[in-house]
C-alpha cells in the first residue's frame, strides 16, 4: 500500500511539475516547452504507464486553466511518457545509452506528433514562443508545414535535452532519499522502479 500511495503522490507531483514548466515557458515566451519534466520524472521513477498518466493529467489541467492548446497536444504527452519510461527502464537494466543518444529516442517521435498537430490543426501558430521562429522561416520562403517541422525538431531536441537531464537529477534525489520505496518489484519491476 505504501508503494501505491507513493506512486499516486509522485504522479500528482509530476503533473504539477509539467504545469509549472509549461506556464513558465508560456509566460516567458521561451522557444522551449518545459511541459514534460514531470512526465519524464514519472517515467524515470515509475515507468511508462505512470508517465502517461502524469502527462495526461497535466495536459488536461493546463488546458482548462491557462493554455487551451495543451488539450490538443495530449497525444504528445502520451508518446513522451511511454518512450521516457521505456528509455529510463532500459538505463536501469544496464543499457546506459548516452544522454545524446537517449534524447532523440524520446524527442523525435514526440516531435513528429507535435508538428503534425501544430501544422494541421493550428497552421503552425500556437501559444508557444517557438511560433515566432515558425513565422520567421515561413516569411523567408520556407513552406509553412516545413517551417513547423523544422522549428519543432530543433526546439524539441533542446527542450527534451534540458528536461531529460533535469529528470535524471530529480530521479537521483528521490531514489537517494526514498531507498526503501524505490525497490524493484518481484517479476521484473513492471511499473518501473516501484
Amino acid at each position: 500500500m505504501r508503494k501505491r500511495t507513493f506512486a499516486i503522490v509522485l504522479v500528482a507531483m509530476s503533473a504539477v511539475l509539467n504545469m509549472v514548466g509549461s506556464n513558465l515557458a508560456l509566460f516567458l515566451k521561451l522557444p522551449v516547452y518545459l511541459d514534460t519534466l514531470g512526465t519524464m520524472v514519472a517515467g524515470a521513477l515509475l515507468g511508462p504507464w505512470y508517465a502517461i498518466c502524469a502527462g495526461v493529467v497535466s495536459g488536461i489541467l493546463t488546458g482548462i486553466t491557462t493554455d487551451i492548446y495543451s488539450l490538443f497536444f495530449l497525444p504528445v504527452q502520451c508518446v513522451i511518457g511511454f518512450l521516457s519510461g521505456w528509455v529510463f527502464r532500459e538505463r536501469r537494466k544496464g543499457k546506459k545509452l548516452p544522454v545524446l543518444a537517449s534524447v532523440p529516442i524520446i524527442s523525435v517521435p514526440g516531435t513528429f506528433v507535435a508538428a503534425v498537430i501544430s501544422a494541421a490543426v493550428f497552421g503552425g501558430v500556437t501559444s508557444s514562443g517557438s511560433t515566432v521562429l515558425v513565422q520567421v522561416f515561413h516569411h523567408l520562403g520556407v513552406h509553412l508545414t516545413v517551417s513547423v517541422f523544422l522549428v519543432q525538431f530543433i526546439t524539441d531536441f533542446f527542450d527534451k535535452l534540458i528536461v531529460f537531464w533535469a529528470a535524471m537529477m530529480v530521479a537521483k534525489v528521490v531514489q537517494k532519499n526514498f531507498p526503501q520505496i524505490m525497490t524493484e518489484e518481484k517479476g521484473g519491476g513492471r511499473h518501473g522502479a516501484l
